[in-house]
């Protein structure tokens, strides 16, 4: 089955490339993922189970509409903890536990701007020769230390796999907004999805976000990456 078609996000209030994405899953049940998201939202599940998943990438030209990408401000490292979700108007989307963010800004925006559970962290990426280092110490707000660490390995380019477009063709993210369930869309062309080898991983953001230790080996996919267009949350 192809993946859904990316939506045409005619206003965009944000332009990003997100480069260099890993993404890291795990099985869970569903009833233990359900117990984490907000009232009007309904864990997807693929193959029985729902998914949980580690998405380290370095986010680049990120620059509002009609301005340039400013030095020291448009590219920083990101991780998100997510899972996915279908509303009560049956739209698939996002749900995040968390996001960290390499840049204090983008964090404090992220908050403000649409209510995500961003944090500060210290963070980088280094790719070289098909081989790419994420590391990740949560700073601000709340408890410190909580990390991510991990070293993959890029493959060759992915053939059709529907549980791959499960877990990447994603367009749509949610967000509570003073108390009420909100969503925005987001436009990208389909992911250039390459086999990906977990050469290391230590980490505690799953575990930070309410969830126990992911058991079982991790699905571990990695693109270089796609251009994208974020609209505004809307009710």
């Amino acid at each position: 089955m192809p993946p859904p078609p990316s939506p045409r996000v005619s206003r965009p209030v944000m332009y990003h490339r997100w480069s260099e994405m890993t993404f890291i899953h795990w099985r869970y049940p569903p009833a233990r993922v359900q117990a984490l998201v907000p009232e009007g939202l309904t864990v997807e599940t693929f193959d029985g189970t729902a998914w949980v998943g580690l998405t380290p990438f370095l986010m680049r030209d990120v620059r509002p509409p009609g301005l340039p990408a400013l030095p020291g401000l448009s590219s920083f490292p990101e991780t998100n903890l997510r899972t996915y979700v279908r509303d009560e108007r049956g739209r698939s989307g996002i749900w995040f536990f968390s996001l960290d963010a390499g840049l204090l800004p983008a964090a404090v925006g992220g908050r403000t701007g649409y209510w995500l559970p961003y944090f500060w962290s210290d963070m980088s990426v280094e790719a070289e020769d098909g081989k790419i280092r994420y590391r990740c110490r949560r700073r601000l707000p709340g408890p410190s230390g909580a990390r991510c660490d991990a070293d993959v390995e890029r493959g060759e380019p992915l053939g059709e796999s529907e549980l791959a477009h499960f877990l990447t063709a994603r367009y749509r993210l949610f967000t509570v907004v003073a108390g009420r369930l909100a969503a925005a869309q987001v436009e990208h062309p389909d992911w250039p999805l390459h086999h990906a080898r977990l050469l290391n991983l230590d980490q505690d953001l799953v575990q930070a976000g309410g969830l126990p230790v992911p058991e079982g080996p991790a699905v571990v996919h990695a693109s270089p990456g796609v251009p994208v267009r974020v609209g505004m949350w809307t009710w």
